[in-house]
């Protein structure tokens, strides 16, 4: 498989259609993209050498992608060019390397599985493939999408975290390498680096996108999910893996309400900021905004999701842990150590109170469309030792309801400041739309 990166040919200039100005390809997003092969002002061939262009500039400073083959890739989008279904032809996307995929090596971020090449595709790779896509490489991830970080670099400000576990995701998604990009979330993986890097992150409801072929950690809150850099772009590709389309809807007047809780106090005053404003526009263009507080018996189980994660992850990564510990990371050595001394009935016990919180928190969302809280504690910290705090994610993990970070303002570093909405389960749709509706009106500010 070629490795290198090949001589960076001429592209031609591409309509970028309602965006009025003209545009690389590899700026376009990837519903502007679709739109352009589906009208044939531009190839996915063409869309493909953009983007490996930009990783061949790029990558060696960012660090985003740990895998990619061009000869590959560009046969994939010349077949996707011969082709007239699939609603994502032509669109290429990148993996996380904690996702399975037959053509690229899967390390999963840990020496143990160095020249680790599956036999099958993940069913995410497979469905997004089916559909028309375009598997463009694997991207970074930190060791089993736990704690101990990658390598990559905040495109921002290279002497920058990019957050994590799905720093690759975000860090490519970003610094336009690719549009698409998937990534997983099991405490706050997918929303805290989409805020960090400036970007969009989508943790679907649990199980909507399905998890075969992903390394588990714990099962009961992996979910895969999308980094992109427009809402738009996560609603047309997450339902685009299911083979749908989804309807544009401009006649919004979303019931909105700022979620408070004792997570606040480790919120930065610029996220803070953010978070009122977004409320501040949204009002302004006709939402109904209230404040509501996180209900004790909620927000108490912060802690367990972390024991319910010890526990799970001790068992998903048993093997390694019996044979292979000695490459383990000090950190992980340590969060796998939490897990000893839960017994079976903790564990029961614990899965019980997450599935009554469920339930309790759909009374929540009587008369909200959705809840506005912060994704991360503020812009990316300096430093590429640690990834930031996963404290603002890990209750709707645990909970299973749709999140989508979307980019808001800058903070006084000058690195991106994201908003998270949350929507209630099931309720995917309805969370993209009014995402993209805050995603806007925040611009328009």
């Amino acid at each position: 498989m070629g490795q290198d990166h090949p001589g960076r040919p001429h592209h031609a200039a591409v309509n970028a259609g309602e965006a009025g100005r003209m545009k690389s390809p590899n700026q376009l997003s990837a519903l502007e993209a679709a739109r352009a092969i589906e009208a044939g002002t531009l190839t996915s061939e063409a869309l493909v050498r953009a983007c490996l262009d930009r990783i061949a500039e790029r990558n060696l400073d960012v660090l985003a992608f740990t895998a990619t083959d061009h000869e590959l890739a560009l046969r994939h989008a010349r077949h996707a060019d011969q082709q007239t279904g699939g609603v994502l032809r032509g669109i290429p996307f990148a993996v996380k390397d904690v996702i399975e995929t037959r053509d690229y090596e899967t390390a999963y971020g840990s020496p143990i599985y160095l020249g680790h090449r599956p036999r099958v595709d993940a069913g995410s790779v497979a469905r997004a493939c089916e559909n028309g896509a375009v598997l463009l490489g694997k991207v970074a991830t930190s060791e089993f999408a736990t704690q101990t970080p990658s390598n990559t670099r905040n495109p921002h400000d290279l002497r920058h975290t990019p957050g994590g576990s799905s720093s690759g995701s975000a860090a490519a998604v970003a610094d336009c390498m690719v549009p698409v990009a998937f990534g997983t979330q099991t405490t706050a993986s997918i929303v805290r680096p989409a805020s960090y890097c400036g970007v969009v992150g989508y943790k679907p409801t649990f199980g909507f996108i399905g998890t075969a072929g992903l390394k588990p950690l714990s099962p009961t809150q992996d979910t895969i999910g999308l980094l992109t850099r427009t809402v738009e772009d996560a609603a047309f590709f997450a339902f685009g893996l299911h083979g749908a389309r989804v309807a544009d809807r401009d006649d919004l007047s979303p019931r909105l309400a700022i979620c408070r809780s004792g997570q606040w106090e480790h919120a930065r005053p610029e996220m803070i900021d953010a978070v009122e404003r977004v409320a501040r526009e949204a009002q302004r263009h006709g939402a109904v905004v209230r404040t509501i507080t996180l209900p004790r018996e909620i927000e108490d189980l912060y802690d367990l999701q972390a024991r319910l994660f010890a526990f799970e992850a001790r068992q998903s990564l048993a093997h390694e842990r019996l044979h292979d510990s000695d490459k383990f990371s000090e950190r992980l050595k340590q969060r796998l150590a939490g897990g000893l001394g839960i017994t079976p009935d903790e564990y029961l016990t614990m899965r019980r109170r997450a599935a009554l919180a469920r339930a309790q928190l759909a009374s929540l969302f009587d008369g909200v469309d959705a809840l506005l809280y912060p994704p991360a504690q503020g812009e990316a910290d300096a430093g590429l030792a640690d990834s930031g705090s996963p404290r603002f994610g890990a209750l709707w993990s645990l909970l299973h309801v749709p999140c989508v970070s979307f980019p808001v303002t800058r903070g006084p570093q000058g690195l991106p400041i994201g908003v998270q909405a949350i929507g209630a389960h099931g309720d995917d749709a309805r969370l993209l739309a009014i995402a993209a509706f805050l995603a806007r009106v925040a611009a328009d500010r």
